[in-house]
Protein backbone atom coordinates (compact mmCIF):
# COMPACT_ATOMS: atom_id res chain seq x y z
CA UNK A 1 0.00 0.00 0.00
CA UNK A 2 1.57 3.26 -1.19
CA UNK A 3 0.46 6.87 -0.82
CA UNK A 4 -2.76 7.63 -2.67
CA UNK A 5 -3.23 10.84 -4.67
CA UNK A 6 -6.88 11.85 -4.86
CA UNK A 7 -8.26 14.73 -6.94
CA UNK A 8 -11.37 16.52 -5.70
CA UNK A 9 -13.36 18.42 -8.35
CA UNK A 10 -15.85 20.99 -7.03
CA UNK A 11 -17.78 22.67 -9.88
CA UNK A 12 -21.11 24.30 -10.61
CA UNK A 13 -23.42 22.05 -12.65
CA UNK A 14 -25.72 22.70 -15.59
CA UNK A 15 -29.25 21.71 -14.61
CA UNK A 16 -30.45 18.65 -16.53
CA UNK A 17 -28.05 19.41 -19.41
CA UNK A 18 -25.96 16.29 -19.87
CA UNK A 19 -23.91 17.45 -22.84
CA UNK A 20 -22.85 20.73 -21.21
CA UNK A 21 -21.81 18.92 -18.05
CA UNK A 22 -19.83 16.28 -19.94
CA UNK A 23 -18.04 19.01 -21.89
CA UNK A 24 -17.25 20.80 -18.61
CA UNK A 25 -15.87 17.67 -16.97
CA UNK A 26 -13.88 16.84 -20.07
CA UNK A 27 -12.11 20.17 -19.56
CA UNK A 28 -11.73 19.71 -15.81
CA UNK A 29 -10.42 16.15 -15.94
CA UNK A 30 -7.99 17.17 -18.68
CA UNK A 31 -6.68 19.79 -16.23
CA UNK A 32 -5.76 17.20 -13.60
CA UNK A 33 -1.99 17.29 -13.19
CA UNK A 34 -0.03 14.09 -13.72
CA UNK A 35 0.34 11.75 -10.80
CA UNK A 36 -3.24 11.53 -9.56
CA UNK A 37 -4.61 8.06 -8.88
CA UNK A 38 -8.30 8.77 -8.28
CA UNK A 39 -10.63 11.57 -9.42
CA UNK A 40 -13.84 12.29 -7.47
CA UNK A 41 -16.82 14.05 -9.07
CA UNK A 42 -19.91 15.35 -7.22
CA UNK A 43 -23.18 13.42 -7.10
CA UNK A 44 -25.11 13.26 -10.39
CA UNK A 45 -22.31 15.18 -12.06
CA UNK A 46 -23.89 14.94 -15.50
CA UNK A 47 -27.34 16.38 -14.71
CA UNK A 48 -27.38 17.92 -11.24
CA UNK A 49 -29.56 16.36 -8.53
CA UNK A 50 -32.61 15.95 -10.73
CA UNK A 51 -35.27 13.40 -9.85
CA UNK A 52 -36.57 13.33 -13.41
CA UNK A 53 -35.48 9.93 -14.75
CA UNK A 54 -37.49 10.29 -17.95
CA UNK A 55 -35.16 13.13 -18.95
CA UNK A 56 -31.93 12.38 -17.08
CA UNK A 57 -31.59 8.62 -16.60
CA UNK A 58 -29.47 6.45 -18.89
CA UNK A 59 -28.62 2.82 -19.41
CA UNK A 60 -25.28 1.30 -18.42
CA UNK A 61 -24.07 1.65 -21.99
CA UNK A 62 -25.26 5.26 -22.38
CA UNK A 63 -23.26 8.40 -23.19
CA UNK A 64 -22.15 9.15 -19.63
CA UNK A 65 -20.75 5.66 -19.12
CA UNK A 66 -18.93 5.99 -22.43
CA UNK A 67 -17.53 9.34 -21.27
CA UNK A 68 -16.27 7.88 -17.98
CA UNK A 69 -14.73 4.89 -19.73
CA UNK A 70 -12.97 7.06 -22.32
CA UNK A 71 -11.63 9.63 -19.82
CA UNK A 72 -10.40 6.97 -17.41
CA UNK A 73 -8.50 5.21 -20.17
CA UNK A 74 -7.21 8.44 -21.73
CA UNK A 75 -5.88 9.86 -18.44
CA UNK A 76 -4.92 6.46 -16.93
CA UNK A 77 -6.83 7.35 -13.79
CA UNK A 78 -9.68 5.89 -11.73
CA UNK A 79 -12.83 8.03 -11.73
CA UNK A 80 -15.72 7.90 -9.25
CA UNK A 81 -19.01 9.56 -10.17
CA UNK A 82 -22.75 9.04 -9.84
CA UNK A 83 -25.50 9.19 -12.44
CA UNK A 84 -29.14 8.19 -12.78
CA UNK A 85 -29.58 4.70 -14.23
CA UNK A 86 -32.78 2.88 -15.22
CA UNK A 87 -32.90 -0.89 -15.56
CA UNK A 88 -36.32 -2.14 -16.59
CA UNK A 89 -38.84 -0.38 -14.38
CA UNK A 90 -36.33 0.41 -11.63
CA UNK A 91 -34.19 3.56 -11.43
CA UNK A 92 -31.13 4.14 -9.27
CA UNK A 93 -28.78 6.89 -8.19
CA UNK A 94 -25.72 4.81 -9.06
CA UNK A 95 -22.08 5.39 -8.24
CA UNK A 96 -19.62 4.06 -10.80
CA UNK A 97 -15.95 3.45 -10.08
CA UNK A 98 -14.37 3.34 -13.53
CA UNK A 99 -10.87 1.89 -14.05
CA UNK A 100 -8.52 2.65 -16.95
CA UNK A 101 -8.80 -0.88 -18.35
CA UNK A 102 -12.57 -0.40 -18.77
CA UNK A 103 -13.83 -2.52 -15.89
CA UNK A 104 -15.95 -0.85 -13.24
CA UNK A 105 -17.75 -1.43 -9.94
CA UNK A 106 -21.10 0.05 -8.92
CA UNK A 107 -22.85 1.13 -5.74
CA UNK A 108 -26.50 2.19 -5.59
CA UNK A 109 -27.36 4.96 -3.12
CA UNK A 110 -28.75 3.28 -0.02
CA UNK A 111 -30.49 6.19 1.73
CA UNK A 112 -32.83 8.11 -0.56
CA UNK A 113 -33.57 11.69 0.43
CA UNK A 114 -36.99 12.17 2.02
CA UNK A 115 -37.08 15.96 1.64
CA UNK A 116 -37.30 15.43 -2.12
CA UNK A 117 -39.18 12.82 -4.12
CA UNK A 118 -36.02 10.75 -4.54
CA UNK A 119 -37.21 8.08 -2.12
CA UNK A 120 -40.48 7.65 -4.04
CA UNK A 121 -38.99 7.49 -7.53
CA UNK A 122 -35.73 5.58 -7.11
CA UNK A 123 -34.87 2.22 -5.62
CA UNK A 124 -32.38 2.15 -2.74
CA UNK A 125 -29.32 -0.06 -2.89
CA UNK A 126 -28.81 -2.99 -0.56
CA UNK A 127 -25.10 -3.75 -0.97
CA UNK A 128 -22.05 -1.89 0.30
CA UNK A 129 -19.01 -1.67 -1.93
CA UNK A 130 -15.29 -1.81 -1.30
CA UNK A 131 -13.02 -1.05 -4.24
CA UNK A 132 -9.23 -1.26 -4.38
CA UNK A 133 -7.06 1.45 -5.85
CA UNK A 134 -3.28 1.20 -5.51
CA UNK A 135 -3.66 -1.18 -2.57
CA UNK A 136 -6.14 1.08 -0.74
CA UNK A 137 -9.54 -0.26 0.21
CA UNK A 138 -12.11 2.44 -0.51
CA UNK A 139 -15.73 2.58 0.64
CA UNK A 140 -17.93 4.94 -1.42
CA UNK A 141 -21.21 6.46 -0.26
CA UNK A 142 -23.54 9.04 -1.78
CA UNK A 143 -24.66 12.32 -0.16
CA UNK A 144 -27.51 11.52 2.32
CA UNK A 145 -25.76 8.22 3.20
CA UNK A 146 -23.29 10.35 5.18
CA UNK A 147 -25.90 10.86 7.91
CA UNK A 148 -26.10 7.13 8.70
CA UNK A 149 -23.04 5.99 10.67
CA UNK A 150 -24.01 2.32 10.86
CA UNK A 151 -24.05 2.03 7.07
CA UNK A 152 -20.58 3.55 6.73
CA UNK A 153 -19.09 1.87 9.83
CA UNK A 154 -15.62 0.42 9.35
CA UNK A 155 -14.71 -3.06 10.55
CA UNK A 156 -11.65 -4.71 12.07
CA UNK A 157 -11.07 -8.44 11.81
CA UNK A 158 -7.92 -10.46 12.31
CA UNK A 159 -5.75 -7.36 12.11
CA UNK A 160 -7.34 -6.00 8.93
CA UNK A 161 -9.58 -2.98 8.47
CA UNK A 162 -12.58 -3.07 6.20
CA UNK A 163 -11.50 0.09 4.41
CA UNK A 164 -8.84 2.80 4.47
CA UNK A 165 -10.70 5.66 2.77
CA UNK A 166 -14.36 6.66 2.90
CA UNK A 167 -15.50 8.67 -0.14
CA UNK A 168 -18.72 10.71 -0.20
CA UNK A 169 -19.97 12.22 -3.48
CA UNK A 170 -22.67 14.79 -2.83
CA UNK A 171 -25.05 17.58 -3.81
CA UNK A 172 -25.23 18.92 -0.24
CA UNK A 173 -27.07 22.25 0.19
CA UNK A 174 -25.49 25.39 1.63
CA UNK A 175 -28.17 25.57 4.36
CA UNK A 176 -26.72 22.40 5.92
CA UNK A 177 -23.03 23.02 5.23
CA UNK A 178 -22.18 22.86 8.95
CA UNK A 179 -23.69 19.35 9.13
CA UNK A 180 -21.72 18.27 6.05
CA UNK A 181 -18.39 19.45 7.46
CA UNK A 182 -19.08 18.01 10.91
CA UNK A 183 -20.12 14.58 9.65
CA UNK A 184 -17.08 14.25 7.38
CA UNK A 185 -14.82 14.77 10.39
CA UNK A 186 -16.90 12.48 12.58
CA UNK A 187 -16.80 9.65 10.05
CA UNK A 188 -13.01 9.90 9.86
CA UNK A 189 -12.54 9.73 13.63
CA UNK A 190 -15.02 6.95 14.34
CA UNK A 191 -13.73 4.76 11.52
CA UNK A 192 -9.97 5.43 11.79
CA UNK A 193 -9.86 6.14 8.07
CA UNK A 194 -9.24 9.00 5.69
CA UNK A 195 -12.39 10.70 4.38
CA UNK A 196 -12.85 12.63 1.14
CA UNK A 197 -16.08 14.52 0.54
CA UNK A 198 -16.80 16.19 -2.81
CA UNK A 199 -19.69 18.60 -3.27
CA UNK A 200 -20.95 20.97 -5.97
CA UNK A 201 -21.39 24.76 -5.90
CA UNK A 202 -24.12 27.05 -7.26
CA UNK A 203 -27.92 26.89 -7.41
CA UNK A 204 -29.75 23.87 -8.78
CA UNK A 205 -33.00 23.77 -10.74
CA UNK A 206 -35.04 24.06 -7.56
CA UNK A 207 -33.21 27.21 -6.47
CA UNK A 208 -31.26 25.35 -3.76
CA UNK A 209 -27.79 26.84 -3.30
CA UNK A 210 -24.61 24.82 -2.76
CA UNK A 211 -21.33 26.17 -1.44
CA UNK A 212 -19.13 23.12 -1.99
CA UNK A 213 -17.03 22.82 1.16
CA UNK A 214 -15.32 19.77 -0.31
CA UNK A 215 -12.88 18.34 2.22
CA UNK A 216 -10.18 15.78 2.90
CA UNK A 217 -9.81 14.58 6.50
CA UNK A 218 -7.22 12.30 8.08
CA UNK A 219 -7.97 9.39 10.42
CA UNK A 220 -7.49 11.59 13.49
CA UNK A 221 -10.15 14.01 12.28
CA UNK A 222 -7.72 16.70 11.14
CA UNK A 223 -8.83 18.61 8.06
CA UNK A 224 -5.95 18.33 5.62
CA UNK A 225 -7.72 20.16 2.80
CA UNK A 226 -10.80 22.39 2.67
CA UNK A 227 -11.94 23.80 -0.66
CA UNK A 228 -12.68 27.49 -1.06
CA UNK A 229 -16.38 28.04 -0.43
CA UNK A 230 -18.48 28.78 -3.49
CA UNK A 231 -15.53 28.51 -5.91
CA UNK A 232 -14.77 26.05 -8.67
CA UNK A 233 -11.93 23.93 -7.33
CA UNK A 234 -9.71 21.17 -8.65
CA UNK A 235 -7.29 19.95 -6.00
CA UNK A 236 -5.13 16.86 -5.62
CA UNK A 237 -4.48 15.65 -2.07
CA UNK A 238 -1.99 12.96 -1.03
CA UNK A 239 -3.13 10.46 1.59
CA UNK A 240 -0.21 8.94 3.49
CA UNK A 241 -0.25 5.18 3.95
CA UNK A 242 2.53 5.42 6.53
CA UNK A 243 0.67 7.99 8.65
CA UNK A 244 -2.51 5.91 8.56
CA UNK A 245 -0.76 2.71 9.57
CA UNK A 246 1.26 4.37 12.35
CA UNK A 247 -1.89 5.89 13.85
CA UNK A 248 -3.82 2.64 13.67
CA UNK A 249 -0.94 0.70 15.23
CA UNK A 250 -0.54 3.19 18.08
CA UNK A 251 -4.24 3.67 18.82
CA UNK A 252 -5.88 0.28 18.42
CA UNK A 253 -9.50 1.29 18.94
CA UNK A 254 -10.54 -0.88 16.00
CA UNK A 255 -9.92 -3.99 18.10
CA UNK A 256 -12.74 -2.87 20.42
CA UNK A 257 -15.34 -1.97 17.80
CA UNK A 258 -18.69 -3.68 18.25
CA UNK A 259 -19.60 -6.38 15.78
CA UNK A 260 -22.96 -5.95 14.10
CA UNK A 261 -25.12 -7.09 11.21
CA UNK A 262 -27.17 -4.81 8.97
CA UNK A 263 -30.63 -6.06 8.02
CA UNK A 264 -31.91 -4.46 4.82
CA UNK A 265 -35.54 -3.44 4.76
Amino acid sequence: MHDLRVTLIQPDLFWEERQKNLEQFDRLINSVAGGSDLVLLPETFNTGFSINPSLCAESMDGPTMQFLRNKSREKDIVIMATLLICEGEDCYNRLVCMHPDGHYETYDKRHLFRLSEEYKIFRGGKQKLIVEVKGWKISPIICYDLRFPVWSKNTWKEGKYGYDLLVCLANWPASRAHVWKTLLVARAMENQAYVAGVNRIGPDGYGTDHTGNSMAVDAKGNIIYAAAEGMEVLQTVTFSAQDLNLFRDSFTVGMDWDEFTIHNK
